[in-house]
């Protein structure tokens, strides 16, 4: 069906994420009939159980500071955000009667913590606004103009006069975020990069003894140094756990597209983990060469620098024998001890994703080249953003987007 000047143009959103409930707000608000489909029984899944540990919106950092968190994106992304800023996802959600603050890291977070209190109040305003919701209802692709649907009742297909995709990268399918979209896109001849995983951890395929009794180890007090884009070393200080068959973390999230990108080029990378980080290596050193009497070097570490524990277990897998009974590369590995990565975590265990349709695919409103009345938001985009807020309120700003070029589209 297609609207009629007595009618309001009807626009199918496909995804029910925080980029697709954003796109509804805008589109509902500019008078469009708005749809929500989505293939699981009720929307915002991922979003509600990534809020369980903490619903971290935003962060408060500089306005610069926060657009250059989006790498070789920042262009792209910084131009939803100019609409869109944090200091307005704030607003937004005070609007919505849920109160923030400010943590000591500079993250931003819902007074409760959590995310069903905001999703509640959101999905109010939106019904309100006359948003329907269709769940359990998997797009299938296009036959014509119209959209396929897979329904408890069997399949279904309508026309709508704008589409907006908002469907998710590929991490967490079992929310939602399948990318059952890519050869759907792919079959329009839209190009999509591939994805891959972001913010993950990594394999280095442990010795059984290790991995046994250190996963689950967290590293309080760790410096990691890396190689980085440009191929200068770096240091990061942070938090990782030791897994059962790698590393993964905060300190591992924020480094790891580079690791990933570098293992993608070289088919493994190396990190230097500094175990002794308020200890300059002299010290070490010293430490490390003090006579010892009858002790054992186990015992010597723990009693002079504090390494006990995983610190102690990392030094007996990543040397060899000989290296651990010599002094002075003994010495030298507590500041930088070399761990080889293997290989990113699976992308369905990641937080989120890189890849998907490209930018070059859309044109200044996010309508797909290939495909006219088509929009594109969200994480199906070539984009990524480390965790602190900026996955989420990039998708909101990115939502907004869309929904602001459909409206240009359907009032044409």
């Amino acid at each position: 069906m297609r609207s009629t000047p007595q009618t309001s143009p009807r626009v199918a959103i496909v995804g029910g994420g925080p980029a697709g409930l954003m796109a509804a707000e805008v589109l509902a608000a500019g008078g469009v009939q708005v749809e929500v489909f989505d293939a699981m029984p009720s929307v915002a899944r991922k979003f509600l159980l990534a809020g369980k540990g903490g619903m971290n919106i935003t962060h408060s950092e500089p306005y610069e500071d926060f657009v250059r968190r989006y790498g070789a994106r920042s262009g792209e992304v910084g131009a939803w955000l100019t609409d869109f800023t944090p200091g307005a996802v704030r607003g937004w959600i005070h609007g919505l009667g849920i109160d923030t603050f400010v943590g000591s890291s500079g993250r931003v977070f819902p007074l409760e913590m959590k995310a069903a209190p905001l999703l509640r109040a959101w999905l109010h305003r939106l019904r309100e606004a006359g948003v329907r919701f269709h769940m359990r209802h998997r797009w299938l692709g296009w036959e014509g103009e119209h959209l396929r649907f897979a329904t408890p009742d069997g399949e279904r297909s309508e026309r709508f006069d704008a589409v907006l995709l908002a469907l998710g990268g590929a991490s967490w399918p079992r929310l939602g975020s399948d990318a059952a979209w890519v050869p759907l896109l792919a079959e329009r001849s839209v190009e999509v990069a591939p994805l891959v995983p972001a913010n993950c951890g990594f394999d280095t395929d442990w010795s059984p003894h290790f991995s046994e009794k250190h996963a689950g180890a967290p590293l309080i007090t760790v410096v990691v140094e890396y190689e980085d884009r440009a191929g200068q070393r770096a240091r990061r200080q942070g938090q990782f756990v030791v897994t059962a068959t790698g590393i993964e973390g905060s300190l591992v999230y924020a480094l790891s597209s580079v690791l990933r990108d570098q293992i993608a080029a070289r088919g493994d990378t190396t990190v230097w983990l500094d175990l002794a980080p308020d200890l300059d290596a002299e010290r070490v050193r010293a430490e490390v060469l003090r006579p010892r009497g009858a002790r054992s070097m186990s015992s010597h570490l723990q009693s002079r620098l504090g390494i006990k524990g995983v610190k102690a277990g990392l030094l007996h897998e990543c040397l060899s024998k000989s290296a651990y009974q010599d002094e002075e590369t003994l010495a030298a590995a507590i500041k930088a001890l070399p761990l080889r990565l293997k290989r990113p975590r699976p992308i369905e265990e990641a937080i989120s994703s890189a890849g998907g349709v490209r930018f070059e695919a859309l044109d200044a409103n996010g309508m797909l080249r290939a495909v006219p009345g088509v929009f594109v938001a969200g994480e199906m985009l070539d984009w990524e953003a480390p965790t602190g807020g900026y996955l989420l309120t990039a998708c909101f700003a990115s939502g907004r987007a869309a929904a602001t070029g459909v409206l240009r589209y359907v009032a044409t």
